[in-house]
């Protein structure tokens, strides 16, 4: 009689890695960005919560809302949600000078239609959104792990995409954007491998008008540089 193996096999002896949104690294809060979230945190950071949240209550209205995954130090999206004031935007970040960066655009421009959730976006959208509740979701510039190795770890994935179309309403809109030509491209085969979602250009879309164009951007444009921007809607 043989002794059975305790040891499991490799594929059963972890589990699979979840999918996440983000890499953390560490950053410095300059006081301006500690001051801001302690002042403004209470009100504008929503805590994260593994149920449905009612947004309308949370903006005191009901609007169509945008929610963007990873928005850095907040600059495009401060603009992004000033220019469109009968929007209501969630922005989901990790890294917390960014969130304090935020939140000092938010009390300059003195910006009501604007909420931060700091936790893990993949998270807020199983769990904090209820399906086919979304006008639009933001992808701006998502890390492009320039290594083959390290592609598994980009952001738009199959399975992320595939969440993210069934938190849109009927016509909502996916926008993503890259400055990497390789990535760009894997950005088209997944978003145009998603059933949920059409496209309703022929490949790349023009720069909306509505995403901002920043410094950085328009210097590598100078510079000969390309910018990539995908539109897809959800299919009713």
């Amino acid at each position: 009689m043989t002794t059975p193996d305790p040891t499991p096999p490799a594929d059963e002896a972890a589990p699979r890695r979840p999918i996440r949104s983000f890499v953390l690294r560490a950053g410095r809060m300059g006081s301006g960005q500690e001051r801001a979230l302690a002042e403004l945190g209470p009100r504008f950071v929503v805590p994260f919560q593994p149920a449905p949240v009612d947004w309308d209550a949370v903006f005191g209205r009901s609007a169509p809302r945008v929610l963007e995954i990873g928005f850095g130090m907040g600059d495009a999206t401060a603009r992004i949600a000033a220019s469109r004031p009968e929007h209501d935007f969630i922005g989901v970040e990790v890294h917390l000078p960014g969130v304090g960066a935020l939140l000092r655009h938010i009390g300059e421009q003195g910006l009501a239609n604007l909420r931060i959730v700091r936790h893990d976006a993949v998270e807020v959208l199983q769990h904090m959104v209820a399906p086919a509740s979304l006008a639009g979701v933001n992808v701006f510039f998502p890390d492009p792990w320039h290594k083959k190795k390290h592609h598994k770890r980009r952001l738009v994935q199959p399975a992320l995409i595939a969440l993210v179309a069934s938190r849109l309403a009927p016509g909502g809109r996916l926008h993503c954007a890259t400055d990497w030509q390789p990535y760009a491209e894997q950005m088209l085969d997944v978003l145009s491998a998603e059933p949920l979602l059409a496209n309703p250009f022929d490949g790349y879309a023009p720069r909306p008008e509505v995403r901002p164009l920043t410094k950085f951007e328009a210097r590598g444009l100078k510079l000969g540089h390309g910018v990539w921007d995908l539109v897809f809607t959800r299919r009713d």
